[in-house]
């Protein structure tokens, strides 16, 4: 007989139309069998680490032909984790293994989508990085500006939301192709963090700024080659006035847009034309071919002290919420990570 052990699952109550709070999400014990379904090649994971992701906002709202499905109230929510391979039915992966991959936010998960996770090999490394650096976040940063900035050598860069998960490694890989970097964030400790820690030339607090246009000719007197967007609304707006001609911006996410019922407007988008701006959205999953070369660059420069990874780690499921919708204040420094288990 397997083994039925309790299961914790943190489940949205609803669908999220304005600020997300702590009280649209519930805890729910249930039970669950430790077993795999004759014949499935489904996993049961024991959840370690969980990864706490702007983009999971969007998927508490209701809406159809959006690149990922809502979740569905009353169930647990997903995302990204590392996990223990307790029981598989997938050759590709053994008991003991530990994986990169969607799963539940709950004590322990049932996996049917195998091949959308990735297997553990080096583990010289902290496991949680595998939850930001060494996941969907570092490769988030590698392919954003490698491949859609199509960088280079002394240009000036602009990373908002920069000592954020993504954020923090734009910088870094642009310091190290020999670039202008210059990010902003919302208070004074993440400001000194971005220059004491993360190597940036420059970076502001947006709070204090009463004119994000002056603030950014402040730092960018000749114009902005490469702009990394986390934010959108009125930031985007004031970066289209001081791009130059020819910049890229690559569209990562909107942060400043997600809790919000009527989205902003941007108004200075005319200056895609007069500037001859290129302006690409891109979604991680299309780079997914790229991440054994990512691992093979970033794993030497992590083990080298070369590329500096901060986390905000969070102790506990039950903690998870309340990490979830700090993320939409600015409250964590770092990537915000919740820990489920030591193992």
């Amino acid at each position: 007989m397997a083994e039925e052990v309790s299961n914790k699952q943190v489940i949205l109550k609803h669908y999220v139309t304005s600020y997300l709070k702590e009280s649209d999400m519930e805890f729910k014990s249930t039970t669950i069998k430790l077993n795999v379904p004759e014949g499935s090649n489904a996993m049961v994971l024991k959840n370690l680490f969980l990864s706490c992701d702007p983009y999971m906002r969007n998927r508490m709202k209701k809406f159809e032909g959006g690149y990922v499905e809502s979740f569905t109230p009353g169930s647990p929510i997903t995302g990204y984790g590392v996990a223990k391979v307790l029981e598989s039915g997938d050759s590709n992966f053994q008991k003991g293994d530990l994986v990169l991959g969607r799963t539940g936010w709950e004590e322990y998960s049932i996996v049917t989508a195998t091949p959308t996770l990735f297997k553990i090999r080096d583990k010289d490394v902290p496991i949680s990085y595998y939850t930001g650096i060494l996941g969907m976040p570092g490769l988030t940063a590698y392919a954003g500006f490698y491949e859609v900035c199509s960088p280079k050598k002394g240009e000036t860069v602009f990373v908002s939301a920069a000592s954020g998960a993504v954020g923090q490694l734009v910088g870094q890989f642009a310091k190290m192709l020999g670039c202008y970097v210059v990010g902003s964030a919302g208070s004074k400790e993440k400001v000194d963090r971005l220059k004491s820690t993360f190597g940036f030339d420059e970076a502001f607090n947006y709070k204090e700024e009463q004119d994000l246009d002056v603030a950014l000719k402040r730092h960018f007197p000749d114009g902005i080659d490469i702009y990394f967007e986390n934010v959108g609304g009125k930031m985007l707006d004031a970066v289209l006035l001081n791009m130059k001609i020819h910049g890229r911006i690559a569209v990562c996410g909107m942060i400043s847009q997600y809790n919000l019922e009527q989205t902003e407007g941007v108004h200075n988008l005319f200056c895609l034309i007069s500037k001859r701006i290129r302006m690409e959205g891109f979604l991680v999953f299309d780079y997914y071919h790229l991440y054994p070369k990512y691992l093979e660059m970033i794993i030497p420069q992590i083990k080298a002290g070369k590329v500096v990874y901060v986390e905000d780690v969070a102790e506990g499921l039950e903690s998870a919420p309340s990490a979830l919708v700090g993320l939409f204040s600015g409250r964590n420094i770092g990537k915000q990570v919740v820990m489920v288990s030591r193992e």
